[in-house]
């Protein structure tokens, strides 16, 4: 860590945050008395000292089963802090250039304006706006303690479910039963019993065909462990079917050697295949019920955006489904729709995807969501339609960096073909 900058540069940032946080908040509350300011100070400043002492800490705390709860939490518990400052400053120092150009602008006019902040003297303080002052803080407290919350939320799993009408389906596949999950990233989970408790109510549901849309892993494959027995049991009449998604590759970790990462991502094909997961691999399959034949398209992770590597082949993928009515892909990231689903391969009806995880941050109330991911992602959960097309981005059954979820729950999708 001593050789890599950009720690040093976020420990300043944070610092200085601090600073300017800490002299505002102290400003606005008025505290005058010296007893008063110590103990202000004191109390301030511890906090801020075990925030940077956690970041020092962290890349020495080993990411084994036991630490990596301890070590996302203890992260999460930081990033909230510096977040919550952070947001409460914006409003600071918005009130702050306000009032300065009212100061410079009394200095050059020599009056008083109107709301009676004197631009007198150097030596006249200027008072913030107690109206603007405090809502910083609110927003401020209020989303630090926003993401304390949201750490009951990650196993809180949401069952939605939404009905798709095509007009070329097949009548035999009319009420077709479709169970949809996605980045599960094993990695991350901590409670056996929760994530079971999830795969009984996908059961529960009595899918005709299960379809997961990538990322089991963070990055290794032997995160999967223990939980091989969990998702083992997954099982429909029509199949269990997966792909791979960005993190599957493990192009996120560091391996001692090409071989070794090669060797990371057969083991976990192997995995998929001893949990009785087909893992569509750029490759089609048919899917049969009553004499009658759709055609199942999984591609490797096929990214719209640079810095995801893409690794699929959608024109290899789907050579040969042509012959199928009805056309229903797999692909992991949702950008890929827009690369090329929509505008080349207009034949295929519906697309499932994940990834985004609806950045496991945002406000869903009925008629109204937002996730600062929709900046980065114009298709980012839900259902999204194209002329004849459709696409459906699951917000994710699992959760990978922060152990949580705020507003954006955890999903398994029942889709019901009509």
């Amino acid at each position: 860590m001593r050789n890599n900058p950009y720690w040093w540069i976020l420990i300043v940032l944070m610092l200085s945050l601090d600073l300017y946080v800490f002299w505002a908040t102290r400003t606005f509350f008025n505290i005058t008395s010296p007893r008063g300011r110590n103990i202000f100070a004191l109390i301030y400043w511890c906090v801020s000292a075990i925030a940077v002492s956690i970041i020092l800490l962290l890349p020495h705390i080993q990411a084994n089963e036991h630490n990596k709860l301890l070590r996302n939490t203890l992260f999460m518990l930081v990033f909230a802090l510096f977040l919550g400052k952070l947001v409460t400053a914006l409003f600071f120092f918005v009130d702050d250039l306000r009032r300065s150009l009212q100061w410079i602008a009394g200095k050059l006019f020599s009056v008083k304006n109107e709301i009676g902040e004197l631009a007198g003297s150097s030596g006249d303080r200027i008072s913030r706006s107690a109206f603007l002052s405090w809502l910083g803080l609110i927003a401020g407290g209020g989303l630090f303690t926003s993401f304390i919350y949201g750490l009951s939320n990650k196993y809180n799993y949401q069952i939605k479910r939404i009905q798709l009408h095509f007009d070329n389906l097949p009548q035999p596949f009319k009420g077709l039963k479709i169970v949809q999950i996605s980045d599960i990233h094993c990695g991350s989970f901590t409670n056996y019993k929760a994530v079971n408790r999830g795969v009984d109510l996908i059961l529960n549901e009595k899918p005709d065909i299960i379809l997961f849309t990538g990322d089991l892993v963070n990055n290794r494959s032997d995160e999967v462990g223990a939980y091989k027995n969990i998702f083992s049991r997954l099982s429909a009449p029509l199949g269990v079917f997966s792909i791979l998604g960005n993190h599957d590759y493990g192009d996120y970790e560091r391996w001692e050697s090409a071989t070794a990462k090669a060797q990371n991502l057969e083991n976990l094909k192997k995995i998929q295949a001893e949990m009785g997961w087909r893992l569509l691999l750029d490759e089609h399959v048919p899917i049969q019920k009553d004499g009658a034949t759709i055609g199942l398209i999984g591609v490797q992770n096929i990214s719209g955006k640079s810095n995801f590597h893409s690794y699929g082949d959608l024109a290899k993928a789907i050579k040969g489904a042509e012959q199928y009515p009805f056309k229903i892909l797999m692909s992991h990231d949702p950008s890929h729709w827009d690369k090329e689903v929509n505008t080349i391969y207009t034949d295929i009806d519906l697309t499932l995807s994940g990834h985004t995880h609806g950045m496991q941050f945002g406000v869903e109330v009925p008629g109204f969501r937002w996730s600062p991911v929709q900046y980065v992602y114009k298709q980012w959960a839900g259902l999204y339609e194209h002329r004849h097309q459709k696409l459906y981005v699951n917000r994710g059954y699992g959760f990978i960096g922060y152990p949580g979820r705020v507003g954006i729950l955890p999903e398994i999708t029942v889709i019901e073909l009509v």
